[in-house]
C-alpha cells in the first residue's frame, strides 16, 4: 500500500475589476494607471478622453467600473454616467474630480454614480472606492460626506429683499428689469443676487431653482 499522498494545491483565483479611466489630461491618465499596475485585482481596459469616447468605449469593453472626471469635452462625465446608468445599469462609475462644490455632488448622486472622490485624495483612497462600489456599496472622500451632511449651510434665510429678487430671477427678469420692478439700481441687484448664489452654494440657475424648491424660497 503507498502511503503517499500527492499533495493538491490550490491557488486562489483573483478576480480582477476591469477599469475604465475617463479623463482628458494625459498626465492623470497616466498616474492612475501607473498607480493600478501595482494593483493585482485592478485592471485598467481602456481610457477615454472625453465623454463622447467613453460611451464608445463602455460599449466595447463592458468594464466593471468607470473612473470619470466631470469636465470633459463633447460630453461632461455627469451626463455621461446619466446615460451610462441607463443602457449599461451593471457598470458602476466612480467621479474623481477636483469639484468639492455640494451641488456637482448632488448630481452625480442623481446621475447614478456609485462613489465620488477628489483628486487631492491619497491613491488608497481611489483604490478602496474601485473594490468598494465593485461590490455594490457606495463610496464617498470624508470632504464629499462632510459636505453632503451638512445641512445647516444651506438652512441660511435669505433677506427679505434677496427673497423678492430671487422670485423675479425665477421669473425670468433681468437685473435691468428686476431693478426697475423693485426700484432698486442694477448695481444693487447684482449685489443680492451674487448674495443669494453664495447662500444657497450654487453656481447656475437650475440649481437656484432645485435650491430654492427644497429649502422654501419660494
Amino acid at each position: 500500500m503507498n502511503d503517499i499522498q500527492n499533495p493538491i494545491t490550490t491557488e486562489a483565483t483573483i478576480q480582477a475589476i476591469n477599469v475604465i479611466l475617463a479623463d482628458d489630461h494625459p498626465l492623470v491618465q497616466d498616474g492612475i494607471r501607473t498607480r493600478f499596475e501595482e494593483i493585482e485585482d485592478i485592471n485598467v481596459v481602456g481610457v477615454a478622453n472625453n465623454g463622447r469616447e467613453l460611451l464608445d468605449k463602455a460599449e466595447t469593453l463592458q468594464p466593471d467600473v468607470i473612473i470619470a472626471d466631470i469636465s470633459m469635452p463633447y460630453i461632461n462625465g455627469l451626463e455621461a454616467t446619466r446615460l451610462l446608468s441607463r443602457s449599461h445599469p451593471d457598470i458602476k462609475v466612480l467621479i474623481l474630480t477636483m469639484h468639492d462644490n455640494r451641488e456637482y455632488m448632488q448630481n452625480a448622486i442623481d446621475s447614478g454614480a456609485k462613489g465620488y472622490i477628489l483628486k487631492d485624495q491619497p491613491a488608497h483612497e481611489m483604490i478602496n472606492a474601485v473594490r468598494a462600489i465593485y461590490k455594490g456599496e457606495t463610496h464617498f472622500c470624508s470632504t464629499a460626506i462632510d459636505v453632503l451632511s451638512n445641512e445647516n449651510k444651506f438652512s441660511v434665510k435669505l433677506t427679505g429683499r434677496e427673497q423678492a429678487i430671487l422670485v423675479e430671477l425665477l421669473n425670468g427678469l433681468n437685473n435691468k428689469h428686476i431693478a426697475e420692478k423693485l426700484s432698486i439700481s442694477v448695481r444693487t441687484v447684482e449685489c443680492h443676487r451674487g448674495n443669494i448664489y453664495r447662500k444657497l452654494d450654487t453656481h447656475s440657475m437650475a440649481g437656484l431653482i432645485r435650491y430654492a424648491k427644497k429649502y422654501g424660497y419660494i
